[in-house]
């Protein structure tokens, strides 16, 4: 997952832009960039780091212009190239920049085809450098002549024949304006906003609808799945749906996970979606725990605390807070390498012993991944005084890998992945585990956006929306990005 911002102003835009940026950190914390245009000159800094370490106070100064866009990263491997660094730019036509975030299926299908019949050559593993060459291979011809915003739609049009896979996607093009466009599934966010100014309205693309906030913008909706947008320099916007046959399929794991509480996606509160996720799993120990013997319910920081407080309430159980956590360690989950994560978690989690000392206490998570924070929290829990140490998650078991654009590419690496979930509990030492049914994590989805049929759940469930995904893909996938080949090759990178 990566974290995406545009914005077409009246007025010099890098701030708003970095505020925009620092509010998408949690999605990103490898590298960050900014692109802006001031008439007809691009100006670009980027790099490995966080926002504020990247984008420095001088660097305000250089880049110039009333429009651009941003970028937070981090990669599904290893420690990615600096070079892999968001956005990306080619020369031609016109001067083009663009930033990415999630996942092309056929990536390397289409950069053959790239150097083969296109004729462009990709300078790095980036998927998200493929696709911007096809977007300008697909606007060829138009130097010559006026760029409409038919041309940028039908271009985009085009992309989506060629490319597969999630991707929500903000770019410039140098003298016509900011665009942006989502994958016909819907399957990353992205929203846009406007800002009434005395010199006129501005627009703002993102990822999540935090980074409007911050800098003022009144939410207007989510890009429909196969929309583009497009922004000219006279402040116009234009819209169109660039893919025929385009179902909304959001991913579920950003209101697991990803997203920010404060977040609305698709026209779903994050926060509320977390809410009902508790409610459900309080429910589930109800009916199938009745004699618990559970005294305290301690979610595991950060993201986890808005469901462990609404089972708490289901349950009629107390709620506390058993781990303070250090807010200078990054989420380790997006962390590049097994070894990296491991070594933070006890950095980042520190228990209160009178918390846990002769009870037994219900831990809450969002998720179970590859389960090895989940084994030292809960020797951590034990570590403390804990009795008994129960462990509830919000979410199901993840059994498959994720292709579009979240660090789980092998099966090997999940901990459910062929366990039950008996053996999963014993792996990770807890006395008893619960995990949240498919069915009501995605209730608990559509509860707040009814016209949503379906999540792209493919994590839980093994169906992915793309279909274009199979055992053989997988297998590949899983040799190309595990942790295994991390170890062999440690500054192998594949940037999102």
């Amino acid at each position: 997952m990566c974290g995406v911002v545009g914005l077409a102003a009246h007025s010099e835009v890098v701030a708003a832009i970095f505020d925009g940026l620092c509010m998408l950190q949690h999605r990103g914390q490898d590298a960050a960039g900014i692109a802006t245009c001031d008439g007809h000159r691009l100006h670009l800094r980027r790099g490995n780091g966080l926002v504020k370490d990247v984008i420095r106070p001088e660097d305000a100064r250089t880049l110039r212009g009333n429009v651009g866009i941003g970028h937070v990263r981090y990669p599904t491997a290893g420690t990615a190239s600096a070079d892999e660094a968001q956005p990306f730019y080619v020369n031609s036509p016109f001067g083009i920049v663009l930033a990415h975030n999630g996942n092309l299926t056929n990536a390397g299908e289409i950069a053959r085809e790239l150097a083969r019949t296109d004729r462009r050559h990709i300078n790095t593993d980036s998927d998200s450098e493929v696709m911007l060459n096809v977007l300008a291979h697909e606007l060829r011809g138009r130097e010559r002549g006026e760029l409409t915003p038919d041309d940028v739609f039908d271009a985009v049009a085009r992309l989506h024949q060629r490319c597969r896979g999630a991707y929500a996607c903000v770019g410039l093009i140098v003298g016509h304006g900011l665009f942006a466009f989502r994958d016909p599934h819907g399957i990353r966010p992205l929203v846009f906003g406007r800002r009434e100014t005395p010199h006129g309205v501005e627009t703002m693309v993102a990822s999540e609808s935090v980074a409007l906030d911050v800098v003022g913008f009144q939410r207007v909706r989510d890009l429909a799945p196969g929309e583009a947008l497009l922004v000219t320099p006279d402040g116009e916007v234009h819209t169109r749906r660039c893919a025929n046959n385009a179902v909304l399929t959001p991913c579920i794991f950003e209101h697991v996970y990803l997203a920010r509480p404060d977040s609305l996606i698709d026209d779903v509160s994050v926060y509320k979606a977390r809410l009902r996720m508790g409610e459900k799993l309080a429910q589930k120990i109800r009916r199938e725990w009745a004699d618990h013997d559970i005294d305290v319910v301690i979610p595991i920081p950060d993201t986890s605390r808005t469901a462990a407080l609404q089972l708490a309430a289901g349950l009629d159980i107390k709620y506390r807070e058993g781990f303070i956590k250090n807010r200078y360690v990054g989420r380790t989950f997006i962390m590049p390498g097994q070894a990296m994560r491991q070594k933070s978690i006890r950095r980042k989690l520190n228990p209160i012993a009178l918390e846990f000392h002769g009870k037994n206490v219900l831990l809450v998570d969002d998720s179970i991944v590859r389960g090895n924070t989940s084994r030292q929290i809960v020797q951590m829990a034990r570590d403390a005084g804990a009795n008994r140490v129960y462990l509830a998650s919000a979410a199901p078991p993840v059994r498959f890998p994720n292709v579009y654009g979240i660090d789980m590419p092998a099966a090997s690496e999940l901990v459910a992945s062929g366990r039950s979930v008996a053996e999963v509990r014993a792996w990770i030492g807890a006395d008893e585990l619960v995990y949240q049914d498919v069915v009501d994590l995605i209730a608990a989805g559509t509860e707040g956006n009814p016209s949503i049929t379906r999540f792209e759940a493919s994590v839980f469930d093994g169906k992915y929306v793309t279909g274009d995904v199979d055992a053989a893909y997988l297998d590949r996938l899983g040799a190309a990005r595990s942790d295994a080949v991390l170890r062999a090759d440690p500054n192998l990178g594949v940037s999102l």
